[in-house]
Formats: C-alpha cells, structure tokens, sequence
C-alpha cells in the first residue's frame, strides 16, 4: 500500500516538475511550495493535519473543496494528497445525507443552545422522498459544528492508527534509511 502511493505520488511530483509547467510565471506562487518533498511524504503530523484540513473542506457546502484542501494544506505544511483524498467523504452519492445530517445536528445544537440568529426561517426540503424540516441558521450552525468536530477528531484517529504502524508513524530520515538497510 505504502509503495504503491509513493509510486503515485512521486508520478504526480514528477508531472508538475516538468519545465513546460515551471516555466510558466503565473503558476510559479502556487507550484513553488508545492514541491516541498514534506508536503508529500506521510508522517504522523503531516498526515493528521492534512486530515483534519480534508475533513473540514469536506463539510464545506461550496464546490471545489478538493482544491480549497490543497490550498490549505500547502499553506499549513500537511500532506496534499491525503487532504484533497479526504475530500472525497462529499462525493454526490453522500452529499444529500451528509446535508439532511448537518441540518439535524444544526437544529439540535439550536435547540439545546438557544442560539438565536437572524436567518431564521423554517423551510422544508424534499430529496429522493427524504422530507427535512429546517432553516438556513440550522444548515449553517450543522455543518460548521461537523466541520470542526471531524476535524477534532483527525488527531486522534491517525495517532491511533499510528501506533500499530512499524515506526509509530514518525517521520523516516535518512539516517534511519541506513540503519533499517544495515539491519537487513
């Protein structure tokens, strides 16, 4: 699996390195940082951030958040392609109950809040015979609440996981390069 994303990763690293797209003075601010090689080898912190950054995008209701993820992970020093993956949690099969969901919640956190706000109208949705009962405010309050606490909860998951991982998910230098090839 590990190979198999370095292969990935080092092809797409490769494709924006060519000098027909360096050359191009427009795309120079975006491409310069996008060639840090820490931005796309996964570690612990790297990928937990660009996850925390990809699950946030990904509760956005705008269009383009896989490239709002990379944008933000290049400017935060994360992992790029594991933000704009996480992105992907949106897809349209998943987008209208992620919706009905954030609205549900939104209410919830309304009610037992007693959050006034200005755009307080009720309105009712109907998609795909699912019947939501909700305001904008409720929309509004739903998927920010989701945004954030999916984000909160990156950190732990990718720590987790990275305890069971051969070098606990840290960042492989090259001396450990040589000592892992000295042991073999």
């Amino acid at each position: 699996m590990k190979r198999r994303y370095l292969r990935m990763v080092r092809r797409a690293y490769r494709y924006l390195r060519h000098p027909h797209i360096r050359k191009r003075p427009w795309l120079v601010a975006l491409t310069k940082p996008l060639f840090e090689r820490d931005l796309w080898h996964p570690c612990r912190n790297t990928v937990a951030s660009a996850l925390s950054i990809g699950l946030f995008c990904a509760m956005l209701p705008i269009p383009f958040q896989t490239l709002l993820a990379a944008l933000a992970s290049m400017r935060a020093k994360a992992n790029i392609p594991v933000a704009m993956a996480a992105c992907w949690i949106s897809n349209p099969f998943t987008h209208p109950p992620l919706i009905a969901l954030q609205i549900n919640f939104g209410h919830w956190i309304r009610e037992h809040i007693h959050m006034p706000l200005p755009f307080d109208k009720a309105t009712h949705i109907s998609f795909l015979g699912i019947n939501i009962e909700g305001s904008p405010a409720d929309f509004t309050v739903g998927f920010l609440a989701t945004g954030v606490i999916l984000s909160i909860l990156a950190y732990p998951i990718v720590y987790g996981v990275s305890a069971f991982l051969p070098n606990r998910g840290r960042k492989v230098t090259s001396e450990m390069r040589r000592q892992q090839k000295s042991s073999r």
